[in-house]
């Protein structure tokens, strides 16, 4: 069980979860979506919204069960602080699971942005280089903060539920990685116009540190605004969902 297994390998599992879901998902968008480059505009083999979305799905249903056994897979700020706050991970926890889920995430920006850099043409530039998370200009869509804000919280709030719910003793806790994983696809389909989809402060952060400017800028309201929907998610399954006896 995770409860009884030593930090130093929860955080090692978190670190490398977390780096799978970041070169996966944000690598598909960087590396494929519009492939091949020079017709961006026609896009014949690339992946689009929809293979992203697969690959951010597929990266989390795969690591739940590499490394749910050892950490819980969390791979997400977010999440842990969700799990927190509907009382299942420990507070004193919650920092190096933290720490974890970042550096894996700029380990894999970091990584990305290397192979990127080795085609010729690429910059960072446009309003999502390295598959940034963003508002306004920053929007695929054009989305502005407002919007941004309100659909990161309510996406992250049901995340979060779907979380809680699967994973509940008295759930089928051994399917719990496919509903979960189908969630964050189906996120991705409907934000990825919106803010390029976060739900995940470590994920945002991987990528945007190596893009720096604006993409640094808006960083905070993609840990604002997931945080904010994850506790309130944890809250109301603990309180609300969840009755005195269970």
């Amino acid at each position: 069980m995770a409860s009884s297994v030593p930090m130093s390998r929860k955080f090692l599992a978190e670190l490398i979860g977390t780096f799978w879901l970041v070169f996966g998902g944000c690598g598909s968008a960087v590396l494929a979506a519009v492939f091949p480059y020079a017709q961006a505009e026609a896009n014949p083999l690339g992946l689009g919204f929809l293979g992203v979305s697969l690959a951010f799905g597929l990266t989390l249903l795969t690591m739940a069960y590499t490394i749910g056994h050892i950490s819980g897979c969390h791979i997400n700020p977010a999440v842990t602080f969700g799990l927190w706050a509907s009382g299942r991970h420990p507070g004193s926890q919650l920092l190096p699971y933290i720490v974890a889920q970042v550096l894996g995430g700029l380990i894999a920006g970091g990584l990305l942005f290397g192979i990127a850099s080795g085609r010729p043409g690429f910059a960072l530039t446009g309003s999502n280089p390295l598959a940034t998370n963003g508002f306004g200009a920053h929007s695929p869509g054009g989305y502005g903060l407002l919007p941004a804000l309100v659909i990161e919280v309510v996406l992250t709030f049901i995340f979060l539920l779907v979380i809680l719910g699967t994973t509940h003793r008295d759930a089928i806790k051994d399917l719990a990685g496919v509903p979960i994983g189908l969630s964050l696809v189906l996120i991705h389909l409907i934000s990825i116009p919106v803010t390029n989809t976060s739900v995940n402060p470590a994920r945002s952060t991987g990528v945007a540190f190596w893009v720096g400017g604006d993409a640094v800028g808006q960083l905070w309201l993609f840990w604002l605004a997931p945080i904010a929907g994850a506790l309130l998610a944890g809250w109301v399954h603990r309180h609300l969902l969840e009755g005195p006896s269970d």
